[in-house]
């Protein structure tokens, strides 16, 4: 349905109703500004000649539980200043009624931002969604996140750490403000002077997160004596993870051992299991002569010279963190092994036939892993 409409207050303050649309669900109204001229945004002179119109759309609070989309007929001016950098400009409506980019107009983009702040995230979309006005929970945060005013300009607790510009050739120094969860600066090196230098100009900061080195430990000490130094939660996850792996590597021979107790039928393997499988022999001849030489009672040293491996694989060695365990891939064939060995001795030797009668027994897998299974029986059966 198609109405004509006069000036009303059906737009935001500053434009003028031209037509409107109505549709099922939506409302889409034809507008454009009341003002004769506009001004330039860089240089602030104003203008009244016209160059060209553009569409723009953006949302409007809903009528009578339909959407409204605002059709906005945008002009482009001349600038006549001489010395102005920009020649073309559009006209500007105002951040509190139409900013220049947003596709939400000044009053839908308050409502927003109150949904936000009274229902936070997925509880103020759902119901966003019901008032006829969707959005999503993400853009709601970033609202009220965009609208929250910005916190003082003394740092109080920073978080300092390096910095890759070029992994492995060129690295820096960040600083976080940690309160607005934001990056700071970037310091062109990791050098202690560089860090002290810029931690003496902000004498503010009163906590210091940052990692177990001790560059950034003397600077902050000599700095900012005052200071609190502690160790964030990153780099406190990361210490206790370590840790943990560390205490289980001094048992992992026992628990590979008995992983690894079950015996490997090479016949039955594939073709990239057996090459695995092989890879698994070698490693375990490695690790049988190094521990052998060790017994005798020779040194790292001279072990590394007769077998020619690296120092640090001998010493992972010697220290039992590469006792390697080879193990088929789990198959969800594992409960159905006895019911396919007696088919199988009862003469079904038909995979695709096995496997409907599994399905029908609850067997949700594919037929492939059955087939697999019946071609590994045959291999078998021709090597005995």
């Amino acid at each position: 349905m198609e109405r004509r409409a006069a000036s009303t207050k059906l737009a935001p303050a500053g434009f003028v109703v031209e037509h409107a649309e109505i549709d099922t669900d939506c409302v889409f109204l034809d507008v454009r500004a009341t003002a004769v001229s506009a001004t330039c945004p860089c240089c602030g002179t104003s203008s009244l000649r016209t160059q060209s119109r553009y569409l723009r759309q953006a949302a409007d609070l809903p009528i009578a539980g339909r959407r409204v989309f605002l059709r906005v007929t945008v002009r482009r001016f001349w600038c006549d200043a001489v010395l102005c950098r920009r020649r073309i400009f559009a006209e500007r409506f105002g951040a509190d009624i139409l900013a220049p980019l947003p596709r939400r107009t000044g009053r839908l983009e308050t409502i927003v931002h109150h949904l936000g702040l009274a229902l936070g995230g997925r509880p103020a979309a759902a119901f966003a969604d019901r008032l006829m006005m969707p959005v999503s929970n993400d853009t709601l945060l970033r609202v009220v996140r965009r609208r929250t005013e910005p916190p003082r300009d003394e740092l109080v607790t920073i978080g300092i750490d390096d910095f890759a510009f070029r992994r492995g050739q060129r690295y820096g120094t960040i600083v976080c403000d940690l309160e607005r969860r934001r990056p700071v600066t970037l310091l062109p090196d990791r050098e202690q002077a560089t860090s002290q230098v810029w931690l003496s100009g902000h004498p503010s900061i009163t906590t210091v997160a940052r990692d177990r080195g001790g560059g950034y430990g003397e600077a902050i000490a000599k700095a900012l004596p005052h200071a609190d130094q502690v160790a964030d939660r990153w780099h406190l996850m990361e210490n206790a993870s370590r840790a943990s792996l560390d205490a289980v590597c001094k048992s992992m021979r026992q628990i590979r051992r008995a992983v690894g107790s079950t015996i490997i039928d090479p016949k039955l393997l594939t073709y990239a299991e057996r090459l695995q499988y092989d890879g698994y022999l070698r490693r375990q001849e490695t690790n049988g002569a190094i521990l052998e030489l060790s017994k005798q009672g020779l040194p790292i040293k001279q072990i590394v010279k007769r077998t020619g491996h690296s120092r640090k694989l001998v010493r992972s060695v010697l220290r039992g963190q590469r006792t390697d365990v080879f193990r088929v891939r789990q198959s969800s064939l594992e409960e159905w092994l006895p019911w396919l060995d007696n088919r199988w001795g009862q003469g079904a030797r038909n995979a695709s036939a096995l496997w409907r009668e599994m399905h029908q027994k609850g067997f949700h897998d594919q037929s492939g892993v059955v087939s697999e299974w019946a071609r590994r029986r045959r291999l078998a059966e021709k090597a005995d």
